[in-house]
């Protein structure tokens, strides 16, 4: 019986001592595995408080950039930024004693900070999104759309400024009309001016042809005389019984005529002879230059006309223009011009003054490219003339800007004066060819829209296609415009080539 207790005993107890011994290992692993979980806590602790440092660090200056970019980009979310700033201040602060809270603080800033980025992502994400279909709608980028705001705006100042102008306009010609008519009216009939158009006949008519040859002279000794003497052409042609004598000035074509008709009355025609009838003759027109113009300015009242201006005044007695007197012509101005100005209460003698030397240019010899009016300018005003009758001289072709009342005065003067029927010798035919010549000249270039000839032919205002002719272009195609004209036409004076270049953008508002 003890063996089969003993047999049954032993397996036992070695089951009962396994059991121990691995409770007792197990019981072992444990507190080491306590021991190991204590250390890896404290280790725990001791990186996650070094992480919170690093954490706190990171996310302050984070917060810190954060707040400068959004205080740029959007003023209203700077309140929100300094409040959070001042929560994680404190904090930080008292982040020593909240040890148990610092995975909620570590969450609350990680999704603070997740929230924040994500609504900065989003916000410019939209921004850009809204700028992007807003230049797409409007076709514009910001900065061409501010341009065009601004154009808006000012352009509508503009027009505002332009109907309150205009109804001043309106209104001060509601009054102004028709005393204007009534002063002008009574100017012109208070005219009674007798304008002689006496031209410089060219031509001299002899009593046969046999005085041609006398005329010529031996080995034509005689007529080289006289174009020595004179400055002039003769002309001797199959023309029967008349010589023609060719110059531009016409002073010295002058004392040519009447020298040849008094040595052909004479009938002595020699070297000698012709000398000494130049001679007198030149002392003769001389003296009816200076007496013409004192005459003239005598007869229109003015005073302390200097010496040089009388007798330049003179010499245009023996000028016209297209068949007009210009000294009758200028005299005649100044008389319309002292009636609009007594009408007026204007100054009359500076009126009569400007009037009277405003084609002063033309009796002047200069070798100069500049016109009538400029050389006028210059001569008066080293005489000491007044800067009202100087202004006056320079303004009446629009070559200045006139600067007083005067100055216009002596324009519708000069106006009047050239267009009274009959003061004029160019037919109607003759004058619309010259104007359509030159408008024919200018719409012959690549670029240009239309042309037109305005002030009796003296300026040229051409619109040229802006998409077609650049500003730089433009000036190009004014110099050549010019220039052809130079060379194709032949006009008196000069005439203004004006080239105008404007965008125009047109909508419909349906």
């Amino acid at each position: 019986m003890a063996p089969v207790v003993l047999y049954i005993a032993l397996p036992v107890a070695g089951l009962i001592l396994g059991w121990m011994i691995r409770w007792l290992y197990a019981r072992f692993q444990l507190t080491a595995a306590e021991n190991e979980s204590e250390r890896i806590k404290q280790d725990a602790v001791k990186e996650a408080e070094a992480k919170k440092k690093e954490i706190l660090v990171e996310a302050k200056d984070q917060l810190i950039r954060e707040r400068n970019q959004q205080e740029r980009e959007n003023r209203d979310r700077r309140v929100e930024l300094q409040k959070l700033e001042r929560r994680l201040t404190q904090k930080e602060e008292n982040v020593d004693n909240k040890v148990d809270a610092l995975e909620r603080l570590e969450s609350t800033l990680k999704n603070r900070e997740k929230t924040i980025s994500d609504k900065e992502s989003s916000l410019l994400d939209q921004e850009a999104r809204y700028k992007e279909e807003l230049e797409r709608i409007s076709g514009l980028t910001a900065e061409e759309a501010k341009r065009s705001i601004m154009q808006s705006m000012e352009n509508e100042a503009k027009r505002d400024a332009q109907i309150l102008i205009n109804k001043i306009d309106q209104e001060a010609q509601l009054t102004a009309e028709k005393r204007t008519q009534d002063i002008l009216v009574t100017t012109m009939q208070r005219i009674a001016t007798d304008v002689t158009a006496e031209t410089t006949v060219s031509s001299v008519s002899l009593p046969s042809d046999e005085m041609k040859g006398r005329i010529i002279g031996r080995e034509g000794r005689n007529i080289r005389t006289l174009e020595t003497l004179t400055g002039v052409d003769v002309i001797i042609d199959d023309t029967p019984e008349a010589v023609v004598i060719s110059c531009f000035d016409p002073v010295r074509r002058e004392i040519a005529r009447v020298s040849l008709e008094r040595l052909i009355a004479d009938g002595r025609i020699h070297p000698a002879r012709i000398e000494e009838m130049v001679q007198k003759v030149t002392r003769e027109i001389s003296q009816k230059i200076y007496d013409e113009g004192e005459k003239v300015v005598f007869d229109l009242g003015l005073h302390n006309m200097s010496p040089e201006l009388i007798r330049a005044l003179g010499r245009l007695y023996f000028r016209t223009s297209y068949g007009q007197n210009v000294l009758a012509h200028s005299k005649e101005v100044a008389v319309i011009a002292g009636l609009l100005a007594s009408e007026l209460g204007l100054n009359r003698e500076i009126a009569k003054r400007g009037a009277l030397l405003h084609d002063i240019g033309k009796g002047i010899e200069t070798d100069g490219d500049q016109n009538h009016a400029e050389i006028g300018m210059e001569v008066v005003r080293k005489l000491g003339e007044d800067p009202r009758v100087i202004n006056a001289i320079g303004a009446h072709h629009n070559d200045i800007e006139p600067s007083c009342p005067e100055s216009v005065l002596v324009q519708i003067a000069d106006a009047i004066s050239a267009a009274r029927p009959g003061a004029r010798r160019e037919t109607l035919d003759n004058y619309i060819k010259r104007l359509e010549n030159l408008e024919t000249i200018a719409e012959s270039f690549s670029g240009v829209d239309k042309a037109y000839a305005i002030q009796a032919g003296r300026e040229l205002r051409i619109l040229v296609n802006y998409e077609n002719v650049s500003d730089d272009q433009a000036k190009e195609l004014c110099k050549s415009i010019a220039k052809k004209i130079e060379s194709d036409l032949r006009y008196p004076g000069r005439i203004k080539v004006t080239i105008i270049r404007e965008t125009r953008i047109i909508e419909y508002a349906r």
